[in-house]
C-alpha cells in the first residue's frame, strides 16, 4: 500500500473544520477524518458537511464506537463516511456488527487498539474480527497523566513495529507523535499517515495551530510521498 496521509480534524465546529480540510488537500493530504471532537460537536452534519465540500474525498468518522455497531456505523456511511472506527476493546460483537455494516453500505472499518491490555492482541483480535486497517493508538488523557506524574509519556511507536508484523492489513500509529516520527511511520511498516493534535492542531484548545500550517502540511505530504512503505 503506498504511503497516505490523513489528517484528524479534531475541531469543534464545521465551518473551521472545512476551511482546515481545504488548507489541507492543497497541501496534498489523501484522507479527511472527522475527529471524534468534530463528531461530538456537530455530529453527522460535520460527516455531511465534508462529504459535500469534497466529493471524491476518503472521510474517516472516528466514532470509537463501543456499543450499537452496526447502526453507528450504518448512519456514518450513509451520511458520507468512508471510513469508521470501532474500539478493540468492545464487545466481538459489536466489532462483527460494524464490519456487517460496513459491507452492507460501503465502508471500511478501522479498528483502534487503544487501551487493549496487550496492544498485539487487541490488533490481531481487530484483523480476526474483519477489520480492515488497524488504529495502533495511545490515548490523549493516558500520554499527559503519565507525562504529568513524571514518567516517561508511552509512544505507538514502542510497539509499532511488533504490531506490524503481527498483523497482515494496514496499520497507521496514532498518539503524541513528533513531526519526525509520523514521517518515518512508512519505514516501520505503517503506510497510514495521521496528522492531528499536536502535530497540526494545538493540543490544548483543539484549534488550528499558529504559523504556516498549509506549508507544514505540504512539506510532510511531500516528504511521506516519496516513500516506499517497508515490508
Amino acid at each position: 500500500m503506498r504511503p497516505i496521509v490523513q489528517i484528524s480534524l479534531d475541531l469543534t465546529n464545521i465551518d473551521e473544520a472545512i476551511e482546515t480540510a481545504q488548507l489541507a488537500m492543497r497541501a496534498g493530504v489523501d484522507w479527511l477524518e472527522a475527529g471524534t471532537p468534530l463528531i461530538l460537536a456537530e455530529g453527522l452534519h460535520g460527516v455531511r458537511a465534508l462529504r459535500s465540500a469534497f466529493p471524491d474525498t476518503p472521510i474517516v468518522a472516528d466514532l470509537k464506537t463501543m456499543d450499537g455497531g452496526y447502526l453507528e456505523a450504518e448512519m456514518m456511511a450513509k451520511a458520507g463516511a468512508t471510513h469508521v472506527v470501532v474500539m478493540a476493546r468492545a464487545h466481538e460483537e459489536t466489532i462483527r456488527c460494524v464490519v456487517k455494516a460496513g459491507a452492507d453500505f460501503g465502508c471500511q472499518v478501522m479498528g483502534d487498539n487503544m487501551v487493549s491490555e496487550d496492544m498485539i492482541e487487541g490488533a490481531k483480535r481487530l484483523e480476526d474480527l474483519g477489520c480492515d486497517f488497524v488504529i495502533h493508538h495511545i490515548g490523549y488523557d493516558e500520554r499527559r497523566g503519565i507525562a504529568a506524574r513524571g514518567e516517561r509519556m508511552p509512544s505507538p511507536m514502542d510497539q509499532l513495529r511488533d504490531v506490524v508484523n503481527a498483523v497482515k492489513i494496514p496499520v497507521q500509529a496514532v498518539g503524541g507523535l513528533s513531526i519526525e516520527q509520523a514521517i518515518q511511520c512508512p519505514q516501520h511498516g505503517a503506510p497510514l499517515v495521521v496528522l492531528g493534535a499536536p502535530l497540526t492542531i494545538d493540543a490544548d484548545a483543539f484549534r488550528t495551530a499558529s504559523g504556516d500550517l498549509e506549508g507544514s502540511l505540504r512539506m510532510i505530504c511531500e516528504a511521506v510521498h516519496a516513500q516506499d512503505c517497508a515490508p
